[in-house]
């Protein structure tokens, strides 16, 4: 009696233990995993009805149900109800809203978003999130006109626009162009007012400018900037590679900043790697270092003629196209971004304006490079430094030597290689050393548009 007693608690002991393990295992398995849902659901949106709201849902188990109402705090109406088939762990549900009566002439609604996923959790009824979220509508546009501009813009150079864009939930303000690049504003003078720099880059035919306002409902406004467009020709240079100077100053580049596969290339190869490869490095270096734009409001901006190499001559203009030949053979070809200027073998540089030093290192082709910050996102550019005279970050003063001129990077005689940007775009250094054109289109536009602002 006592071994059949002993074995049927054994029995009932190991069945205990089974039942107990086997309720572990389920209680730790992904089928009965407890976490809620993730709902990605602001809790303020404003809309202005027309687009559908996107919401990113996801679960560890998969999400197997969703449910949207919307609320007047009266009465409710049923934006979403799904039953989703297989789960799924990821999704974009589009809550569209409705077009009927229920949200006329009312500007505050409740939305409530009831997730559940998977699970056996809850005794297999699953997890639930019941996320909510008060929707403020809004379907006025942003107020956006031009208050005042420059004239002209020539390709390659340089216009400024003034421009009132007002909400009182402005999101986002910019002005768009035909060929990708966004400028960006800064206040300007009066609340409600911006005013900016926008450039024609050389490579681009053709040059359209357009404000947009964007506010937090998804209103949109936009306006066209309306410049005369004055197109220029620029030079093309046809030059014929020599082997001294692939040999030379081209394999002394790749050397310096080349790796181990580019160091053993041909000749030909290591001019393209130089001409095309690092000068597309370079010039991205000095487009981050040179596109900031002030987000403080300014009320006045003026800067001096920049003459930085005392009598100085011009040896390479702006814009020009080159055409690199080797033995008759087109090789490569590039544009030359800037103005070179020679004098003196280790000539002082001077800056002939205050600004901050946002960049001075060494810049591959640009060899030492200093760039300065002028404010309103014009920067100036000095290259192929031989010494550097100030530090980043260093606020300098006009007329302050910053450096000497040289021949590093890719050059082969003492020269500054100096250029001018806006917002990270090269333009043409020569509009900003002619007094004359920085007062027909820049500080009038300036002084103008604030006599027009006093009228209003």
């Amino acid at each position: 009696m006592r071994r059949k007693k002993s074995s049927a608690g054994l029995l009932v002991l190991a069945l205990l233990v089974m039942i107990v393990l086997g309720l572990v295992y389920l209680y730790n398995s992904k089928m009965f995993e407890r976490n809620l849902p993730r709902v990605d659901l602001e809790s303020e949106i404003f809309s202005n009805l027309k687009r559908p709201l996107k919401v990113q849902i996801s679960d560890d188990s998969g999400v197997k149900f969703i449910r949207a109402t919307l609320s007047d705090g009266k009465n409710s109406i049923l934006l979403v109800k799904k039953v989703i088939l297989p789960a799924q762990k990821e999704l974009f549900v589009d809550i569209k809203f409705p077009r009927n009566g229920f949200v006329a002439n009312k500007k505050i609604f409740e939305l409530s978003l009831e997730v559940v996923d998977a699970s056996k959790w809850n005794f297999f009824s699953g997890n639930k999130v019941v996320k909510k979220a008060v929707i403020k509508v809004d379907t006025k546009k942003p107020e956006l006109y031009s208050v005042n501009n420059s004239y002209k813009i020539i390709k390659g150079g340089v216009g400024a626009v003034v421009f009132k864009a007002s909400d009182e939930n402005l999101k986002e303000l910019y002005i768009d162009t035909n060929f990708g690049k966004k400028f960006y504003p800064t206040p300007f003078y009066k609340d409600g007012y911006y005013i900016s720099l926008l450039a024609w880059p050389r490579k681009e035919k053709k040059f359209k400018a357009t404000i947009v306002a964007i506010d937090k409902a998804g209103n949109i406004t936009k306006t066209k900037v309306r410049f005369y467009q004055k197109l220029k020709r620029y030079k093309k240079s046809v030059i014929n590679l020599k082997d001294r100077f692939l040999d030379g100053k081209i394999s002394e580049l790749v050397e310096e900043n080349g790796n181990e596969n580019e160091k053993n290339l041909d000749r030909l190869k290591k001019f393209k790697f130089v001409n095309e490869t690092l000068r597309d490095k370079n010039e991205e270096i000095i487009e981050k270092y040179a596109s900031k734009v002030p987000t403080k409001m300014i009320s006045q901006f003026y800067l001096k003629p920049f003459y930085p190499l005392k009598n100085s001559a011009a040896v390479a203009s702006f814009g020009d196209h080159r055409f690199y030949k080797y033995k008759g053979e087109l090789v490569s070809e590039s544009y030359h971004l800037g103005l070179d200027l020679a004098s003196v073998k280790h000539a002082n540089i001077v800056s002939s304006n205050s600004g901050e030093v946002v960049y001075a290192k060494y810049n591959g082709i640009y060899g030492n490079n200093i760039i300065i910050s002028h404010g309103l996102g014009v920067y100036s550019l000095y290259g192929h430094c031989s010494s550097m005279q100030v530090d980043e970050n260093e606020m300098i003063k006009a007329k302050q030597v910053i450096g000497k001129t040289g021949m590093t990077g890719l050059a082969l005689g003492d020269h500054l290689h100096f250029g001018m940007l806006v917002q990270g775009v090269e333009v043409r250094p020569e509009e900003w050393m002619d007094k004359n054109w920085m007062r027909d289109n820049i500080f009038d536009v300036i002084r103008s548009a604030k006599k027009i602002i006093d009228r209003k």
